[in-house]
């Protein structure tokens, strides 16, 4: 019997998944991750053992009955929307992850941040990898960010990082960014995962030992998550999202990941000339002006906790093409394929011969399928050149039978729709599309009838 040949040593580890492999690779073939391939300590099959330590009176295991579960107390950054986003404040220890796009405006962000701590008497360190001094201090001149309590250090040492902290004793720690620090502790360049990984554990074990809130930005990738190793995002508190739209000013702060609060919370925020501005009240930036004209109507619309009235517009032209052109903006085009299809197939709008324009105002994207009715009611309006009053909001859920269905926190549309003075919400109450449409003429303001055709 011939003998089993013995299997080569695994000298290559993934750092990422820990796929093993026999040579070296630029991408991973487990997680398909670029240069996460390290190589790996040659295994000797000799095991060590870990000798058991007693831990001290304060660290010994209690009773969870007797765990104390008052509340950390909390920091206000001095900017609202951020505070919001966080559970109510900075939590003094905590580690805190700023992502986004280039250019969204993370360090314009953090920079206003930095300077309301220092205002309210609190000494913080900005620490900038990517730029110069000179050029915080140009930002920070056009914002207003400027303070005594605000100190500025443009470094990518660690140890050099450390340093400043020692001698500055900030209350707040900003790292912009992690990908550009390196550690001469841990090989590769700056941004490499191990470096990422190194820096990130360093910085969170210097905050949870000082007792210290630290800001640290990261980088994405093209398809948006967060750039460096998948372990970063594990080892923070609050993973934090700063998305917005180079085509216009709104801005949105989301949290991906909170130990100190919850995860549906939205900041929202107004790039300016002169830097970022709060938008306590979003409502009015997603509505038309003027007189009501058909293809529009309001739908409420949830981001995080927050209800927002966001009106859909519809336009709808004869054509003889074959295939009628369907072309959307701010809103799903497989949601609105279905729209139309249930339209026609219930003998509320025919479109098969019209092409179909379907859009958002204010460039707000809408992903739930709440905005179902509005959009359908948007259509039709369109379609039979019929208007809907701007005192009349929709929105449900609309199934392949044209049933509306319930939607999620319908309750606190119907408040905010109350709130916005809208004086007639239609809803599932309807119980099909048809009825809705008959409801319509039901349901509008007496006062609208007279100021243009309705259903």
């Amino acid at each position: 019997m011939a003998s089993r040949r013995p299997s080569p040593t695994t000298a290559f580890r993934c750092t990422e998944c820990g796929w093993t492999t026999a040579k070296w690779v630029g991408r991973c073939g487990e997680c398909q991750q670029w240069g996460t391939v390290v190589e790996a300590a040659t295994q000797t099959g000799i095991t060590t053992s870990v000798t058991a330590v007693s831990p001290g009176a304060a660290r010994a295991a209690r009773p969870i009955t007797e765990i104390d579960t008052s509340e950390a107390p909390r920091r206000s950054s001095g900017v609202g929307e951020f505070d919001r986003v966080l559970g109510g404040g900075v939590v003094p220890g905590a580690a805190i992850l700023l992502s986004g796009e280039p250019g969204v405006g993370k360090s314009t962000l953090l920079l206003e941040v930095a300077a309301q701590s220092a205002r309210s008497g609190r000494r913080v360190l900005y620490v900038s990898a990517e730029e110069s001094l000179g050029q915080v201090r140009l930002r920070a001149e056009r914002t207003g960010a400027l303070h005594d309590a605000l100190y500025l250090a443009s470094e990518t040492d660690l140890a050099t990082v450390l340093g400043h902290i020692d001698d500055v004793q900030p209350e707040l720690l900003i790292v912009d960014s992690v990908q550009t620090v390196s550690s001469s502790l841990s090989d590769g360049v700056a941004g490499q995962p191990s470096q990422v990984r190194e820096v990130a554990s360093t910085l969170i074990r210097v905050a949870k030992e000082r007792n210290l809130p630290v800001l640290i930005v990261g980088h994405v990738t093209k398809d948006g998550s967060i750039a460096g190793p998948r372990v970063l995002e594990h080892l923070v508190d609050v993973v934090c999202q700063f998305e917005g739209d180079r085509q216009t000013s709104l801005r949105f702060v989301r949290a991906l990941k909170n130990r100190f609060g919850p995860t549906d919370e939205v900041g929202c925020f107004d790039m300016t000339g002169d830097g970022i501005a709060e938008v306590p009240d979003p409502s009015a930036l997603f509505l038309g002006h003027g007189d009501p004209v058909p293809g529009t109507c309001v739908t409420i619309a949830l981001e995080g906790r927050r209800a927002l009235p966001v009106e859909v517009q519809a336009l709808t032209l004869k054509t003889g093409a074959p295939n009628p052109r369907r072309v959307v903006s701010g809103v799903d085009s497989a949601r609105v394929a279905m729209i139309l299809a249930v339209l026609e197939k219930r003998g509320v709008a025919v479109t098969s011969d019209q092409d179909v324009y379907v859009s958002t105002v204010g460039g707000v994207r809408l992903v739930e399928p709440a905005a179902d009715l509005a959009i359908a009611i948007a259509i039709a309006g369109a379609v039979g050149d019929r208007a809907v009053s701007r005192q009349v909001a929709a929105f449900g859920e609309l199934s392949l039978a044209g049933e509306i269905r319930p939607v999620t926190q319908s309750a606190q549309r119907q408040s905010e729709a109350k709130r916005m003075g809208y004086r007639a919400v239609v809803d599932a109450s309807s119980r099909t599309i048809g009825g809705a449409m008959r409801d319509l003429q039901v349901r509008q303001p007496p006062a609208s009838r007279e100021d243009a055709p309705d259903f």
